[in-house]
């Protein structure tokens, strides 16, 4: 556990990219199996002990320590992990066992067990220790590692191509003794069953007006990019296996979509509720997702399908280093083939130049249904990630309210010393109702001026919540808005984000609530 918490702790401290990468090489190279294959589970959010839970740890921490002094010394440092690590009263002599010690114990010991275990591993630890134990414990690290990063560091260490390592990552598990088998040279590539796996995807970089004027408009296609959820279909043996983006099996949340082919394919896609392949908004595909079980009535009322934009592999051959031209074609035939109600092919459009697919997004973008435009190389190759020069997301203008601040809540990580996810709203007649929260889109020195307003003006603490004088106005950047019953003003926004800190604007001239929805819905 001491090399995981200086690990973890070097990474923390350590703002460069290819310095991180470097200390992670050093980690992999100089650490033993099964340890390793832990931490690397943890740093790529694959483990979780779910024998414990926030809450948990809150209670043991409370039964140990006055609650007064718990919720000061977390309200100043922001972080649950290391308020415990400063604030626990008991030190034992004695080490805490190897990363891989502590989680099989945790993962096989009794509940009942489970809290003694773990203050016994606070009271030997040092503040570090402490630290990295309940991060290992709760999950979410929060150290500026992303799973990426850490791939990269894999193949740095193993001189491996991270393109290959991403191939198989979603086929192997926790603590990866294979993966480091072959990464050490000491075994072939890890075999996985394609049948059960998801396959990283390709993602595109987003793009503006001007951004592709250098580039040659003959080389592209374009697709609608369609307001839905990314999906990988696996089809196979009778069997569906449905993958969102981040590789989640979300197959049960959709039970009515059926394989009627005996072919072996892996599908790109675009997951949509509609009737007759004309989508409806977001907010009617969020009615069926993340349900493991679903009523007849919402099959019929929310009837899904998968709008193809691709294919990966067909009867087993991996088609991922061909061209999207030559995939396309595979995918047509495919689709001519083997009709099925649930697939709908997505048009593709050429264009002679920028200029004519410019007056394509302008004029023909469907509200609550197009996003904007993906555009594609011909020759682009399926490659997981988002590489430069193959993929782009052209989306339409973002909209735009002026809106209250109404309150806020301190960030985690870096942010954990900051106000810095915001609570807004507008007029309803007399009163500020909210309408969504925020906590990006703003620059460091914004997310300074804002924190000094809510420090300075706090009118109500509702636990970690501050309330503020409603005189302050944010101009909010949102994608669409929809009707929502969950919320009391009605309406949901769309990745809402602050665009622009409106100093300058009056809390009065702030619209009211029903204009807004005369005007966005």
């Amino acid at each position: 556990m001491k090399a995981f918490s200086q690990l973890i702790n070097k990474l923390l401290l350590t703002p460069s990219r290819n310095r991180k990468i470097e200390i992670l090489s050093n980690y992999f190279e100089n650490n033993c199996d099964p340890d390793r294959g832990y931490a690397l589970a943890v740093l790529t959010d694959s483990l979780k002990l779910r024998n414990i839970s926030i809450s948990k740890i809150k209670k043991i921490i409370l039964e140990n320590v006055d609650p007064e002094l718990f919720v000061l010394s977390y309200d100043y440092v922001g972080d649950l992990a290391e308020t415990i690590s400063l604030i626990w009263p008991h030190q034992k002599k004695g080490s805490l066992p190897r990363i891989s010690q502590i989680i099989n114990l945790l993962t096989t010991i009794e509940k009942s067990e489970i809290n003694n275990t773990i203050e016994n591993f606070l009271s030997v630890a040092n503040e570090t220790e402490r630290w990295a134990l309940i991060k290992l414990i709760s999950g979410g690290l929060r150290i500026g590692v992303s799973s990426r990063l850490t791939k990269t560091a894999l193949a740095k260490f193993s001189k491996k191509n991270l393109d290959d390592i991403e191939k198989v990552w979603h086929g192997i598990e926790p603590p990866y003794e294979n993966l480091f088998k072959w990464l050490s040279g000491k075994a072939n590539i890890p075999k996985i069953d394609l049948r059960k796996t998801f396959n990283p995807m390709m993602l595109a970089n987003p793009v503006s007006t001007n951004d592709f004027r250098n580039l040659n408009s003959q080389e592209y296609i374009a697709e609608w990019k369609w307001d839905g959820i990314r999906v990988q279909v696996i089809l196979s043996q009778n069997t569906v296996k449905i993958f969102s983006r981040t590789g989640d099996d979300i197959s049960l949340s959709f039970p009515e979509i059926k394989n009627n082919t005996k072919n072996m394919i892996i599908l790109d896609g675009e997951l949509l509720v509609g009737k007759n392949y004309i989508p409806m908004n977001f907010n009617s595909l969020q009615q069926r997702l993340n349900r493991k079980k679903v009523s007849q009535k919402k099959m019929d009322e929310f009837p899904v399908f998968i709008k193809l934009y691709d294919v990966l592999f067909l009867d087993f051959h991996d088609l991922r280093d061909k061209a999207w031209s030559f995939r396309r074609i595979e995918l047509e035939k495919w689709y001519k083939k083997n009709k099925n109600e649930y697939f709908d092919l997505s048009k593709v459009m050429t264009f002679k130049n920028w200029d004519i697919l410019t007056k394509i997004r302008t004029n023909d973008i469907i509200e609550d249904q197009h996003e904007g435009l993906m555009i594609k190389r011909k020759k682009s190759p399926y490659i997981s990630g988002r590489p430069k020069g193959h993929w782009f997301k052209w989306k339409k203008d973002p909209k735009t309210v002026d809106a209250i601040l109404m309150y806020a809540v301190r960030g985690h990580g870096k942010r954990s010393s900051y106000y810095s996810d915001f609570t807004f709203g507008l007029w309803d007649e007399k009163q500020i109702l909210p309408i969504g929260k925020a906590y990006f889109g703003f620059d460091d020195n914004e997310l300074k001026i804002l924190d000094k307003f809510v420090r300075n003006n706090t009118i109500k603490k509702f636990g970690p919540v501050r309330e503020v004088k409603k005189t302050y106005v944010i101009e909010i950047a949102f994608d669409s808005v929809n009707y929502s019953s969950r919320h009391k003003s009605g309406v949901a926004l769309r990745f809402p984000r602050i665009k622009r800190l409106r100093e300058d604007k009056p809390v009065n001239e702030v619209i009211q609530l029903s204009q807004f929805k005369l005007d966005f819905l």
